[in-house]
């Protein structure tokens, strides 16, 4: 018998896609409209995969590619490898990629040489620094795509200054807020996570891979644990890159809690107790954010200004000697909560799924 052929296909591959993609899978599926997803197997750990998936609620995909570890040169060309005869024979009428991972741009480029139609999900985000490759990986995606649905006003402002025609673009709010809202529903009844920590996320190369950089942050982190508990949440490659330099004792000594990528709703459970967030993840910065949680960014720029404007974040740039002065600000002077976002109402998803039905 011969395998249907789907209206739409997604991909995903790390640990934020999945974030993304849950609520879109549940609302297509709220929707009777068929939505299968494949998983390039870019985060292989299950610590960033099996286990994050099942916290989701997000249904097994329908293919892995099991592209396993490498370069991101390396990973790119075993995706296109992988995914384009799956394009070539399934023909869907678009191809759903969320975010701006590794994933996010190759499986672009397989649709763009299938002639598959490509729409993005968190399009026009920028933070106007070419050296992150996931600023790369947004603005070509964006220019790969047929539909692109966007977060936050700013990203509406950045595709009309780039020239994307407007007709391709469609406002319609934060899937990541989708799924946190759902999975803040999961949480009640929830024993709390101890409250007044200070919750650490840190994994972008710049901070991470050198050596005496990474040596700086935990030593602010170490100066930080002197005045109140600080749980560093290691991403497996930050993981490595503390025990090849021996810090990880060296922040076990200081006090600092380091400990494995938690999954969705534990590490939900922290964010919603902690004092404050300190995190180089830009859809940290948004969770913090909603659930009201001041927040630092240690990265010099961010692609999701609404979290500043509107939101808990300040952006303290990536130089660990100003972070105990600047958590130290914070706690004098937290930010106030303010009221929900515009368009963070839980729906964004739905406002995809109807537009998508139009589209193809």
């Amino acid at each position: 018998m011969a395998r249907r052929r789907p209206t739409l296909l997604a991909v995903a591959g790390a640990r934020p896609n999945f974030v993304k993609l849950a609520p879109l899978v549940r609302a297509a599926r709220a929707a009777r409209l068929d939505l299968p997803w494949v998983h390039t197997g870019q985060h292989y750990d299950p610590a960033l995969s099996d286990g994050f998936l099942r916290g989701l609620g997000l249904s097994e995909p329908e293919l892995s590619l099991e592209i396993g570890p490498g370069s991101p040169a390396a990973q790119t060309a075993r995706i296109l490898e992988r995914l384009e005869p799956v394009l070539l024979e399934r023909r869907p009428a678009a191809l759903v990629v969320v975010g701006d991972v590794t994933s996010t741009l190759a499986a672009a480029l397989a649709a763009s040489h299938a002639g598959v139609r490509v729409v993005h999900v968190e399009a026009g985000l920028r933070s106007f620094d070419e050296s992150m490759p996931e600023e790369r990986n947004r603005i070509l995606v964006d220019r790969l795509a047929a539909r692109l649905y966007v977060t936050e006003p700013s990203g509406m402002e950045n595709l009309a200054r780039e020239g994307v025609p407007a007709r391709r673009c469609r406002l319609v709010g934060n899937p990541m807020i989708d799924a946190l809202r759902t999975a803040l529903d999961l949480l009640r009844g929830h024993d709390p996570a101890p409250d007044g920590e200070a919750l650490v996320t840190l994994h972008r190369p710049s901070n991470v891979d050198d050596p005496k950089s990474l040596r700086r942050w935990c030593d602010a982190l170490g100066a930080i644990a002197r005045t109140l508990p600080v749980r560093f949440t290691a991403h497996p490659r930050t993981r490595a890159r503390l025990e090849a330099a021996g810090l990880d004792a060296a922040l076990a000594d200081a006090g600092v809690t380091v400990v494995e990528p938690m999954p969705y709703l534990g590490f939900l459970n922290h964010l919603r107790a902690a004092q404050l967030v300190l995190t180089d993840s830009g859809g940290v910065q948004e969770e913090a954010s909603f659930l009201g949680v001041p927040c630092l960014t240690l990265r010099t720029s961010t692609e999701r200004p609404i979290t500043v404007t509107h939101g808990t974040n300040r952006v303290i740039g990536d130089d660990p000697r100003v972070l105990p002065r600047e958590v130290a600000r914070t706690l004098r002077r937290p930010p106030v909560p303010r009221p929900p976002r515009r368009l963070w109402d839980g729906r964004a998803s739905e406002r995809i799924l109807a537009d998508l039905r139009r589209f193809v």
